[in-house]
Parts: structure tokens; sequence; C-alpha cells
């Protein structure tokens, strides 16, 4: 035990879980914590803006698959990071969220108090995984602990500890941090497994999809795919589990030129949003189902024939185990019309111009493992299947949330955790305009993150939803924009301007030559580019 303030106890139990790193903008409530930041010595990154403290996290997290944590004041702080922490919701990453809270004697009394909210907690358990409130200082290596079993526990997921500002600088006897253990897992249904590997033996046509809970069972997945020749298909987040090189690892594109004929879906950690919720207009008659997740309640969400609850890498391991007892017999021929669907998507998408252009150029100039963020713009939809993917982690998105703003900061954070390797935003004019005073946080901490900015001086997909819904009625879709050149450069940032793909190559190696911060400001005319909606709600063949 030793005398310790609140704000200090919480960072113990930050190191003790092996956080370095964490992003945060200070302010009032929290300068107890901020104070205990830097006698730890961490490594504090800054922000312009909470919401970039926010998606910096996730970033961190979805990059690296190790806690995001971030530390903004409450309230008004609270909601300006709301958006990262919904996404980290809906993208299954751990994200810890630290903020602050009216003094203790002025809680729930609603006199006005400097940040106060109308029940904090409330709010924030409405859009993250678990949150509490630390009310003394001994109180916090147990909460911080608890916090990150939530977080890493069964579905990942954000958590969120708030601490009234008084007890941040309040002293008390502190005993050590010690982590807790995680929840145990689920164990798979030996019958459900059995079950599922009688399907699977069955299948003439089968097909796997993969979501981001399926990370940690890569090996297992390609064993499977190869053992009984199913192509493998991500929409978003499980993008690399089974990589684009490999002949069974298909985009979205050439996945659908299979579905006609396939015979059973395997879905691994997903929420199968393509086959099964909105993105693929029909099912295949006498389709069957096998689904391992790791959340009971995923089941409920999406009736399948075979549910196996479980987590992905044990799940799969064991149903690997039962086909092979089983003996499954490959279908003569498989991997020929898979590799022929793929070789048609490919012809076929060259047709989105000038999106696919760039992104071929991209994926040409960049090494495998390079980390790639999206953003909600022409380009960013096409990445999703225009991109091939070589790794996991390596193509970051918002996911189901499309928070247009996300892709910058979120590229900040990714690099953070990955100094060493190359990073690089794909941004609209629009989204990035979200976070461009963020350029002086690459700037201030020297964040190399290359971001491309495609300036179509507008909401590229609302002005042509408008035009091709509304008889043409354009309203609140056209931008006036500054010279992001120039605005780049005014930050310290240096900057190259392109206007066709025949310049990108050249502009995108100096960028990443240059290792600092860099933008590429690509200029594209308006309505010129193809629509790249009919690969991601594909009509039925």
């Amino acid at each position: 035990m030793s005398s310790t303030s609140g704000g200090e106890a919480i960072v113990n139990g930050l190191i003790a879980h092996g956080v370095d790193t964490m992003f945060g903008l200070p302010g009032a409530q929290i300068y107890g914590l901020f104070d205990a930041f830097q006698q730890a010595q961490l490594k504090v990154i800054g922000a312009r803006h909470e919401q970039a403290c926010g998606y910096m996290a996730f970033g961190y997290a979805r990059s690296s698959g190790r806690p995001g944590v971030f530390s903004v004041v409450p309230g008004p702080g609270v909601l300006n990071a709301g958006a990262a922490l919904l996404t980290a919701l809906g993208s299954n990453e751990p994200v810890l969220c630290l903020t602050g809270q009216v003094p203790t004697d002025f809680i729930g009394k609603g006199r006005g108090h400097l940040h106060e909210m109308p029940d904090q907690l409330a709010t924030l358990r409405t859009f993250v995984k678990w949150a509490d409130r630390i009310e003394y200082p001994d109180a916090a290596p147990a909460m911080v602990s608890r916090a990150f079993q939530e977080m890493l526990s069964g579905r990942r997921g954000p958590v969120a500890l708030e601490m009234p500002w008084d007890v941040f600088t309040q002293r008390a006897e502190v005993g050590p941090a010690k982590p807790f253990e995680l929840f145990p897992a689920p164990r798979p249904d030996p019958d459900r497994i059995k079950a599922a590997a009688t399907l699977i033996v069955a299948s003439k046509t089968p097909m796997i999809f993969v979501g981001s809970g399926a990370i940690a069972a890569r090996d297992e997945i390609l064993e499977l795919a190869e053992l009984i020749d199913a192509p493998v298909v991500a929409f978003r987040s499980g993008r690399g589990i089974v990589s684009n090189a490999h002949e069974l690892g298909l985009t979205m594109a050439a996945a659908y030129r299979l579905w006609p004929h396939t015979d059973l879906m395997i879905g691994i950690g997903t929420r199968m949003e393509l086959p099964a919720t909105f993105r693929w207009p029909f099912r295949p008659d006498g389709l069957k189902s096998v689904r391992i997740d790791i959340d009971p309640s995923e089941m409920r969400r999406l009736t399948v024939d075979v549910p196996v609850v479980a987590d992905a890498q044990a799940g799969t391991r064991e149903l690997l185990a039962a086909v092979r007892k089983q003996g499954y017999t490959k279908t003569s021929g498989r991997r020929a019309a898979i590799r022929e669907a793929t070789a048609a998507a490919l012809s076929e998408i060259q047709s989105i111009q000038p999106q696919i252009a760039y992104l071929n150029i991209l994926r040409e100039v960049l090494p495998a493992n390079a980390i790639v963020t999206d953003e909600m713009s022409q380009v960013g939809f096409t990445s999703w299947y225009g991109f091939p993917v070589y790794e996991p982690r390596s193509f970051i998105t918002s996911g189901y949330q499309g928070t247009l703003g996300s892709g910058f900061p979120t590229a900040l954070g990714a690099k953070v955790a990955h100094p060493d390797r190359p990073v690089v935003a794909i941004t609209g004019d629009g989204g990035f305009m979200f976070g461009v005073q963020e350029l002086a946080t690459a700037v201030q901490f020297n964040i190399g993150v290359v971001t491309l900015v495609f300036n179509n001086n507008a909401y590229g997909n609302v002005r042509r939803d408008q035009i091709e819904r509304f008889d043409g009625r354009v309203v609140a879709s056209d931008l006036v924009n500054p010279d992001f050149v120039r605005l780049a450069e005014s930050f310290g940032v240096k900057a190259w301007r392109v206007t066709s793909p025949d310049h990108f190559r050249s502009s995108l190696e100096k960028a990443l030559a240059h290792g600092g911060p860099a933008l590429i400001a690509i200029e594209v005319p308006a309505d010129s580019e193809a629509s790249p909606w009919k690969f991601i709600h594909p009509a039925k063949p």
C-alpha cells in the first residue's frame, strides 16, 4: 500500500496492463489524470478535437489488437468522442475511454456544474460494452482491471470509466493493480460441431464468410478452406484473414459470381452482412448454413441451420477435426471455377474509373503489410472490393457505422501503433475536413501518415443520390474547398497535387519516402467518378 492519488491509481492500473501510449485532450476535470500520465512518463498524443482522440485510440486498437486508451473531459468531450466509441462497438475493438465527472458533492444534483451531463454513465452505457464510476482512489486498481476484463473477454468492445473531479487528486492508501483473468469463452457443443461437419461433408460448393471475430483463427480458416476448396470472403473488417493473393481469398465482387451455385454458407466471427443481411439480394435454393460466433446473441439475430457458440479459433479447430473424421471429398474442378470467378470480377471492376486506376497504383507501390484506412468516399467505397488486402488488420474501415471523417484520425492511431509500417489514409474532401485540424497533431508528434484527399468539391455520393433519386434536386452536397496543398503546407505538411492517375505514382512514392506527414491532393472533376455500388449492392443475376 502507498499514498496514491486517484489519477495515479488509474495510471498504475494502465501500466499493469501494458499500456504505454495514451491519446487525449486535457481539461479541468481531468488535470489530475494528465499530471499522473506525465509523472509516469506515459507517451501522450494530444489532439485538437475529442473525436480525433477516440478515433486515434480506435486505429491503434484495430491495427494492433491491443487496447487503445484515450481520455477526454466529461459531457461535451465524451459526446464529441462518442462517434469513435460507437464505431469501436460496431467493430468489436477494445477501446477504453477515461473521463471525468463533476465533483462528488454535485453528482446527480443538476446544479449546472462545468460540463455536467444528466446521468453520463447511463448515456455511455448505450454505446459501450461496459461503463462504471471510480468513487475513490483505492477502488481504481480493481475498476481498471475490470475494465480490461470486460474489453477483452468474449466479444471485444469499448468500455468507459469516469472519476469525479476531486477524486483525481484525492490521496489514499492504494494497493497494486493486478490484471483479472478473462471470462472463459464458451466451449463448442460437440453435437453441433458434428452436425456442422455433416453439412460440410454433404456440400459440393461451400463458401466461408469471415469478420473481425475470426482474425485469431486465420490459420485454422485457411486450413479448412484448403481442405474443402471453399472460397473465403470478407466484407470489410475480415479482409486479409485469407490473403487476396491466395486463390481462395476472394473479394465480394468475385464471391458474388459464385453465390448462385453455393449450397452451404459458413460464417466465422462475422455478422454475415453480405449473404444474409442486406447486401446480396437473394438466397440460393436449398442453401444450408453454419455459423461460429462467440456471442450467443448473434444466434438470435440471424437464424442458421447449425449455430455454434464458441471462440472462432477453438470452434474452427474442432470443426476441422470433425470434417476430417467424417471424410470430406472435394468437388472436381472447384478451384478452376474459383479462379475463373476471380479473373472475371477483376476484369469487370476495371470499369469503376478513375477509382480503380488509383487503387491499382496504390497496391502496386505499397508493401504487403502497409495499413490503409478508408473513408466514406467514392474511392473508399471502391476499395472494399477493388483494393487487394494481404494481411488482417491492414485494411481499416469504420464498419457499419460508416462514419464520415473517421479515416484520417484512425490512420494517425494506426501509425502510432506501427511507426515502421507505411500507413495511408484514403479520404474524400468532405470527410477529410471533419478532422483537418489533426494535421497539426501529425506534425507535432511526427506521425508519418500519407493522406490521399480525393477532391470532387462535393459530398459525392449524396450528390449522386440526389440527382438520381430526387429528380436532380441538389441541396447542401456541393462544397467550396480550400487549396488542400497550400493548406497542408501551412501546417508544415509536405504536399503534392495530382490531376490524373498518370501522375499519382511518382507523388505517392515521394510521399512515402518523405517519412513524415504527407498529403496528396487528387483533383477529381465533379460527377466524373463511376458509381461503385453495383458491386456492393449487386443486382440479382
